[in-house]
């Protein structure tokens, strides 16, 4: 692992909501320690409204956002990735590309809140859930003590952190 930002890669298969939240959520709760970057297998083109919403609510900078393909950071010149993160099921369950340096990876899926077609309410309360999951998550993650574990210990980590909370009865 590098001394320096660790390069964070959040993928998911539209990169218009969960992987562009916890995108800035890594930039804000990392800053200095992580640079998180975004992308989707099959990019939806532009930044779901109800996330670019949620996140200049929070005071997010929203003006860089964009839907951007994971082909961006596999070929020549894309920064070095030390850590990809897939976000949805659908992306984890794709071939992804071959990341140059083998980055640690795993999967911290979180439920589509795109995929919400009930009423109004119930779309905002299902982005506000995602983004409360990934904050958890993301916050977990950049508080490890990264430098000292070695990577199998490190590895273990990540998937814990992805892995959903016992239902409780």
């Amino acid at each position: 692992m590098p001394d320096s930002v660790y390069n964070v890669l959040f993928l998911c298969t539209g990169n218009s909501a969960r992987s562009i939240m916890a995108e800035c959520i890594l930039n804000r709760e990392g800053k200095g320690r992580f640079k998180a970057f975004s992308a989707g297998s099959h990019p939806k083109g532009q930044v779901h409204p109800l996330a670019l919403g949620l996140l200049k609510k929070m005071n997010y900078p929203t003006a860089e956002l964009r839907s951007k393909g994971w082909e961006e950071f596999a070929r020549a010149g894309a920064p070095h990735l030390d850590f990809v993160f897939t976000v949805c099921d659908n992306a984890a369950n794709e071939p992804c590309p071959v990341w140059p340096g083998q980055p640690m990876t795993a999967h911290w899926g979180v439920p589509d809140p795109a995929a919400v077609e009930e009423g109004e309410a119930e779309r905002h309360l299902a982005f506000a859930d995602a983004y409360r999951m990934l904050d958890n998550r993301i916050r977990i993650f950049a508080s490890l003590p990264i430098r000292s574990l070695d990577r199998l210990s490190l590895q273990k980590r990540l998937d814990e952190i992805g892995r959903p909370l016992p239902k409780s009865a």
